[in-house]
Order: structure tokens, then sequence, then C-alpha cells
């Protein structure tokens, strides 16, 4: 495996070409091949399914129901540990072990009210940002049709209205019957041949 050499066993193996000075690690990735999945310790899950999941135990925490059966539990773990024979009892009393369960109780809802509030969060957000689009919608709309009701206002100020015309044929009225009186209507049989 010299390094110019041109060995059998760099032959094998497909070299991509690479400037001088970069190293493998830096080797160029082929962008029409789809990456090779990595592989991770971590579980895999569904992250909205665990989503979902939270905000169910947060509803659960945040009822009446929940403090009712922990305060019960809490009740009867004491009163079991003080009043029940000294073979049964699993907890004396100092109680540690009920306080290490309700540590443990603890310090797994927080994260779990925490994930569901920052999910409602998400939604809220979303809302909000359809709403403000909504309202400028609203917005634009409502100032357009304020621009088509000035502009047919004023397009109606230039139109003849029904007080006007009659207004009007009142005046033509009362100005032919001036006329008529200044200028009396000729008789029917009286011809005007001499002005022809």
């Amino acid at each position: 495996m010299g390094s110019g050499d041109g060995g059998q066993g760099e032959r094998s193996e497909p070299r991509d070409r690479m400037p001088a000075g970069a190293s493998a690690s830096s080797r160029r990735v082929r962008l029409d091949l789809p990456r090779m999945p990595r592989r991770s310790l971590l579980p895999d899950y569904d992250p909205e399914a665990f989503g979902r999941f939270s905000e169910n135990i947060a509803r659960f925490l945040g009822t009446g129901r929940f403090l009712v059966w922990m305060t019960l539990t809490i009740v009867a773990w004491v009163v079991w540990n003080i009043a029940a024979p000294e073979d049964l009892r699993f907890d004396e009393y100092p109680f540690i072990f009920l306080t290490l369960v309700l540590s443990l109780q603890a310090s797994y809802a927080a994260p779990l009210i925490l994930l569901a509030q920052n999910r409602q969060d998400d939604r809220d957000r979303v809302n909000l940002e359809q709403d403000r689009k909504q309202n400028e919608r609203s917005i634009a709309d409502t100032e357009y049709l304020t621009r088509e009701i000035a502009a047919l206002r004023m397009g109606l100020g230039e139109v003849a209205t029904r007080d006007w015309i009659r207004s009007e044929l009142e005046d033509l009225v009362r100005e032919l019957e001036e006329r008529r009186a200044v200028f009396p209507a000729r008789p029917a049989d009286h011809r005007d041949e001499g002005d022809r």
C-alpha cells in the first residue's frame, strides 16, 4: 500500500478525486445517491405520538381526580406503614421510600408537563399567525369595499335623482304655462294661408 505505486489493494476500491491537501474526512458527498442510514444507540420513537401521550398525562396530572387518588395513596401508604404489623411494613417512619417514589413521579411529571406546554405554545403560535393573516385579509377587503363605496357615492353625485327630475319637470310645466298665458292658443279653424 504505497503512496503512489498503484498497488493491487488500492485498485479494488474506487477512489474519488480529491484535491491536493484534502483529507479523507473531507471527501465529496455524492448528491445523486441516498445517504446510508446512520446507526443510533437511541431507540426510535414517533415524536407526535409521544407528544400526544405527554399531553394526556399532563391533562390527567392537572385534574382533581389525580389529586384525590394521590392523596388516598399517600394516606394509605402512611397508615399501612404505621399501623400494620412490623413484618408487613415496607417503609418505616421517615418514609424514605415514599419520598423516593414522589420524587420520581415529580421528576417525570415536570418534563411531561413542559413538553405538553411547548406543544400548546406551538399550536397557539400557528393559530395566532393564521388569525393575523385573516385579519390582514379582512382589513384589505374592508379598505377595498370602502374605496368602492366612495367611488359609487361620487358617481351617484353626478346622477340625476328622482327628486331632481321631478323639480325640473315642475319648472318646465310652469314655464309652459307662462308661455301659454303670453301666447294664447289660436283657434282651430284659423288657417295661416297668408303666411305661405
